[in-house]
């Protein structure tokens, strides 16, 4: 098996000009995108999406989740495909790179190998995964997951936006509801290049991370009951504030995640009190608790410790506590040959790089389930991403890009 030599690399400038040109469709408010999932602007920029991979000499097919693959043949016809890509999609104040780098990246290591006239045994595969935000229809990596068995497509169709319509029916609706049974095909292997969406790699001045792992996931809903009464005349020993109380649960949240670090986290973003009166001691809190680790012994402890520290916190302050299980996925641990791919490829092109985690979810968490995976990621300003002024460096696309170029042409074997 011949190995991409160090003097091949992908046309960075290319990269960058179809980065921007994407950008155009669907563009936000202040300089990102909004291109929400089966939306119009979806549509379009899937249109677009399929003429350049056209333009690039691939062959189309699209599912009935409208997972869209862009196949380039290999010399063998019995070879398994090596698949690249990530998703179009964005959030509604959403980044110009999140997602779409990893789709732009595939596309661009098919132009590359067409410019250099290399064959690849194996057939190179660009995918578009559908609805990867979950913004619009949770959850999020709705067709990834469905591809990997862990929804049905039934299911899938029924989600609905906040407008009551129905995933399925907006599929069809901008045309992009395809005939080919979703999770039929079968890889050799799958690599997906992202934004890393946190600060590690830019914080410490690195090219390029290696994902081993994705965080694993927990949600659980607490409530916590006291009584409604006034501010000003309930003496201070004779109240029950539920908001208090939640005020000290998230205390001990961010105590259980730190007795685990540096890997795990915890914290709460979806907080609700009521009757939420400026002069009205809350007699109700509802908030939903998001712990993570790659390690899912910890999601368990942590879990039990959030559960356990909440019901003495409560008791001790006459408070009631209920808790739900809302949601949550197990940690992932990416492929061995696949990640030493991605880091054999970084240290032949001189990358500087590091292992990561992965501290958000991503289509190859779930593809991981039906093939080998493995991610590349490269640094974002100050990690901020969801965000209009999300922005990477052309250098940091570069770098991203020719690692994976290399990771995937390698697996896809070099045909002398």
């Amino acid at each position: 098996m011949a190995v991409a030599g160090e003097n091949l690399r992908i046309n960075a400038e290319r990269l960058w000009d179809s980065l921007m040109e994407m950008a155009k469709i669907g563009p936000g408010i202040a300089g990102g995108n909004n291109r929400q999932t089966v939306t119009d602007e979806d549509g379009e920029g899937r249109a677009l999406f399929q003429s350049w991979c056209e333009a690039a000499g691939c062959s189309m097919g699209l599912d009935q989740m409208g997972n869209m693959f862009a196949r380039r043949e290999g010399t063998d016809p019995d070879a398994l495909p090596v698949y690249v890509g990530s998703h179009l999609d964005t959030q509604p104040t959403g980044g110009k790179y999140d997602g779409v780098l990893g789709v732009l990246g595939g596309l661009e290591i098919v132009r590359t190998l067409n410019d250099l006239g290399i064959k690849t045994r194996h057939p190179i595969v660009v995918t578009n995964w559908t609805n990867e935000e979950g913004t619009r229809y949770a959850p999020a990596m709705l067709a990834s997951g469905v591809f990997a068995g862990v929804h049905t497509q039934d299911w899938a169709y029924e989600r609905e936006d906040a407008e009551g319509k129905a995933f399925g029916d907006e599929l069809a609706r901008i045309g992009w509801r395809g005939e080919e049974e979703t999770g039929g095909r079968k890889m050799h292997a799958f690599f997906e290049l992202h934004i890393e969406q946190g600060p590690i790699l830019e914080a410490e001045g690195k090219d390029i991370g290696v994902v081993t792992h994705g965080q694993g996931l927990s949600w659980t809903q607490v409530t916590i009951e006291g009584k409604a009464s006034h501010t000003g005349s309930t003496p201070m020993q004779m109240r029950k504030n539920a908001g208090l109380g939640m005020a000290r649960v998230l205390e001990l949240v961010e105590a259980i995640a730190l007795s685990h670090a540096p890997d795990a986290v915890g914290a709460a973003g979806h907080m609700d009190i009521y009757p939420n009166s400026r002069n009205v001691i809350p007699g109700k809190a509802v908030f939903t608790v998001d712990l993570r680790s790659p390690n899912l012994d910890v999601i368990k402890d942590m879990e039990n410790k959030l559960r356990l520290g909440a019901s003495d916190i409560c008791g001790q302050m006459g408070l009631s506590v209920s808790f739900e299980k809302v949601g949550g996925f197990d940690p992932v641990e990416f492929d061995e040959a696949c990640v030493s791919a991605v880091r054999a490829a970084a240290e032949r092109l001189g990358y500087s790089h590091r292992n990561l985690i992965s501290g958000a979810g991503h289509d190859a968490c779930w593809i991981n389930r039906v093939a080998p995976t493995a991610m590349v990621m490269c640094p974002c300003v100050d990690g901020l991403s969801h965000n209009e002024a999300e922005e990477i460096s052309p250098e940091w696309a570069r770098a991203g890009a020719d690692v994976l170029f290399h990771a995937v042409v390698e697996t896809a074997e070099i045909v002398e």
